[in-house]
């Protein structure tokens, strides 16, 4: 069975920094490339950032450039998001999909691409 297991949200207070994790079962993580991607109440899902198979090629939202970093370890079939600096406007609840045969750049610009999505965790930032 295919599964992506996200963790590592909760709640924090403005500035501070959280690390969620994209756990994969089920199939060969190696080949995929991942994107996490969030959604906010009442509003559009959205990328924020993806990464290739490799993690030679990444991609960021220009709304969490400088302050989120996408890496992963195919060795753990994981892929992390660390945030910092985190914001209000960063509270959504976060995806992470998996999907093969697409570059970060097509991953990322679309809302919902076709592929293994995980459950999601809820991420709070508020003082």
């Amino acid at each position: 069975q295919l599964q992506l297991v996200e963790s590592g949200g909760g709640l924090v207070q403005p500035g501070e920094s959280l690390r969620l994790s994209c756990t994969a079962s089920g199939f060969i993580y190696d080949y995929f490339t991942i994107g996490w991607f969030r959604q906010a109440s009442g509003k559009e899902r959205e990328g924020v950032s993806c990464i290739d198979s490799r993690g030679g090629r990444t991609t960021y939202a220009d709304s969490v450039k400088g302050r989120f970093t996408i890496s992963r370890n195919n060795a753990k079939n994981t892929v992390y998001l660390q945030m910092n600096s985190l914001t209000p406007e960063d509270t959504a609840i976060y995806y992470c999909a998996a999907a093969s045969g697409i570059t970060v750049q097509a991953m990322c610009s679309t809302s919902r691409p076709k592929g293994v999505w995980g459950q999601g965790t809820q991420v709070t930032v508020s003082s």
